[in-house]
């Protein structure tokens, strides 16, 4: 279909394209307080070859001022020039039942006026969470995946060299505040959905209930709570590794997602379309301006000066109508707004009136 040329269109069999036993538990829920927690620190990244903060970012000697009078060494930091150092904000994520002795990466970003990181050694920096309290401590070699090289106005830049990682450049130092299941677990589903919700619970007790007491109960879209099961009483690790693999089929709502930017739409096989008739045209208004010259007359006072010549032409093409029965499925509405010779600004125009007159039977979510 040569008007659709620079329009992509993906039509997704949500049920087709997973298997006919469904999908892994593990894909589809997470457990209840088993999450990553999040680390910040402020550090200094040394060794720079002229690229670190200037002058005016204050902090920078400030923060090298300090370190150095810990150590024994006392400077005036207003005539310290910090250009081989860089004031950075480190991150890290920690992840759940993190011990100490594990190594994490780290990243590193800086926060003056520094050019460049690379070849930087990140200073022992110490790394806290939302309650205070420090749970790693990084140091290392910054690496980069970018460089920037030249002077002046004459300079090249790759990738973004103010940001770089210490990969394993950070060592726990206390246990990540996770939740170890006892006697019951919840299931947080990735993508709430009463169905599914349902679904997960009833497959939970076909596998582990007795017949007179069930195990899995759902709260709520997003919750299902778990007894663990008396033969796996103090085993709750192996429950939760056997519950990981149980298949599932998650039920998702008809979606139409949209985005204008890049011409894409990506319809669920499950969108139907009422029956309905569409009727799509197009108007184009050309205005043009054209300069003229006029010339005066001969032996006269006048002067040579440009007169512009303003015409307006429209034009508007015969309207395409198309008509769709019941139960017409994306698939049919894909080659029916391809045969009216759709543009992707038109197919989105088209999808939002029929959103509008309840005739798409889905979500229109336009991202």
């Amino acid at each position: 279909m040569r008007s659709w040329l620079g329009f992509l269109l993906i039509a997704v069999a949500a049920r087709g394209a997973e298997s006919p036993q469904g999908t892994r538990l593990k894909e589809m829920v997470s457990l209840e307080g088993v999450r990553d927690n999040q680390l910040i620190g402020y550090g200094l990244v040394v060794g720079l070859a002229g690229t670190g903060d200037h002058q005016q970012t204050l902090f920078s000697a400030q923060s090298l001022g300090n370190l150095l009078q810990q150590m024994g060494v006392s400077i005036n930091p207003a005539v310290v020039r910090v250009t081989n150092t860089a004031a950075v904000m480190v991150t890290a994520t920690l992840p759940a039942f993190a011990q100490p002795g594990m190594h994490i990466d780290v990243s590193a970003s800086a926060i003056g006026d520094a050019a460049n990181l690379q070849g930087g050694m990140l200073l022992l920096t110490s790394l806290k969470s939302v309650d205070g309290q420090v749970y790693a401590m990084a140091q290392g070699s910054v690496v980069t995946g970018g460089f920037s090289a030249g002077k002046s106005g004459n300079t090249a830049t790759v990738n973004h060299p103010t940001v770089g990682r210490v990969p394993g450049g950070a060592s726990v130092e206390r246990a990540a505040p996770s939740v170890t299941p006892h006697g019951g677990i919840k299931l947080q589903l990735r993508e709430p959905d009463f169905t599914t919700a349902s679904r997960i619970s009833a497959a939970i007790n076909k596998k582990y209930a007795a017949s007179d007491k069930p195990v899995a109960k759902p709260e709520n879209s997003a919750l299902v709570a778990v007894n663990i099961p008396a033969e796996f009483t103090a085993r709750e690790t192996d429950f939760i590794a056997n519950l990981e693999t149980l298949l599932v089929e998650a039920d998702r709502p008809a979606r139409v997602v949209v985005n204008e930017r890049t011409g894409t739409i990506v319809m669920g096989k499950e969108v139907r379309v009422s029956p309905v008739a569409i009727m799509h045209g197009k108007l184009t208004i050309e205005v043009q301006t054209q300069e003229q010259v006029s010339q005066p007359n001969p032996l006269s006072q006048g002067t040579t000066t440009t007169v512009p010549q303003v015409s307006t032409a429209a034009k508007e093409e015969p309207s395409h109508s198309l008509m769709l029965s019941e139960g017409a499925t994306v698939e049919e509405l894909v080659h029916a707004l391809g045969s009216i010779g759709s543009t992707p600004r038109d197919v989105i125009a088209i999808l939002e009136s029929l959103r509008a007159a309840g005739a798409l039977e889905a979500e229109l979510d336009v991202i």
